[in-house]
């Protein structure tokens, strides 16, 4: 028994001193000199003025950390994100017909949020990845959630879908 734990101490210890390689990881962006991100507020081309506001929220809540930068002001920012808010719609994807002189019965509905986003490198002056139309959405459920439930669900999405593209082209 003795020699069977010692064995495994041997094999530990080994396995301890090991190189882990020549591999590093680094979180970030993975753009030399990129630390820094700001976060103008979008322009808002939609009836929904508090959408600015829900919008910049989110943005400065979540994108930094996802991409692994810290906020800075524009003045000294290594990248800078801006946009627009081009549309924001309720649609009804799940309804029952109403019988013979009945309205529908709205089952379920959707949030349509549709914006454009730039990220710039502002050490180089380029644009670093951009869309024109990124379609964010949010379902909830008529009887049960509010309009906000799936207002909050389609900006999570949108800021996922400005992750994943900003990551993409770097």
């Amino acid at each position: 028994m003795i020699r069977a734990g010692a064995g495994r101490l041997a094999a530990v210890l080994l396995l301890a001193a090991i190189p882990s390689g020549c591999y590093s990881f680094q979180a970030g962006t993975g753009l030399t000199g990129v630390q820094t991100i700001a976060i103008q507020p979008f322009e808002n081309n939609t009836s929904r003025l508090e959408l600015t506001q829900d919008v910049q929220d989110i943005l400065l809540r979540q994108l930094p950390g996802s991409l692994g930068l810290r906020i800075a002001g524009e003045e000294i920012a290594d990248v800078v994100v801006r946009g627009t808010i081009t549309s924001y719609d309720l649609v009804s994807p799940n309804y029952r017909p109403g019988q013979q002189g009945q309205a529908a019965q709205v089952l379920q509905r959707q949030v349509v949020l549709t914006v454009g986003v730039e990220i710039l490198n502002m050490q180089e002056r380029t644009v670093l990845w951009q869309s024109s139309s990124i379609r964010a959405q949010g379902e909830y459920l008529e009887s049960t959630e509010t309009e906000d439930v799936g207002k909050q669900e389609a900006l999570e999405v949108l800021i996922q879908q400005i992750v994943d593209g900003a990551q993409s082209n770097w």
